[in-house]
């Protein structure tokens, strides 16, 4: 049974950090592609980030390129996502998810995780 479990989300002032991680189990965590997603209230879910399965190719979105930063640890089953200068419209919950391919399709994951609730204040 695949499990991805996030880590990391809390209550942070605009203009400050935080790092999110996910822990996999239950999967060939090397052969994966992961990504990131956030879904704010009222807002379908949106594309963050995503990483190949050897973590040399990252690809992060336009609305947090220069901000954000995804990394995979394939010793450790681990995927992180470093968020840096943040803005209240960062304000989600933050999803991992596993899938073939490092897209920013939804459709291309098979396993998510709970989330992590990020709310960035003023």
């Amino acid at each position: 049974q695949v499990q991805l479990v996030e880590s990391g989300g809390g209550l942070v002032q605009a203009g400050g950090s935080l790092r999110l991680s996910c822990a996999a189990s239950g999967l060939t965590f090397s052969r994966n592609a992961m990504g990131w997603f956030r879904q704010a209230p009222g807002k379908e879910r949106e594309w963050v980030a995503a990483v190949d399965w050897s973590g040399r190719n990252p690809y992060t979105a336009r609305s947090v390129k220069g901000r954000f930063t995804i990394s995979r640890d394939n010793a450790k089953n681990t995927v992180d996502l470093q968020m840096n200068s943040l803005k209240p419209e960062d304000t989600a919950v933050y999803y991992c998810a596993a899938g073939s391919v490092p897209s920013s399709d939804s459709r291309s994951y098979s396993s998510w995780g709970q989330g992590t609730q990020v709310t960035v204040s003023l």
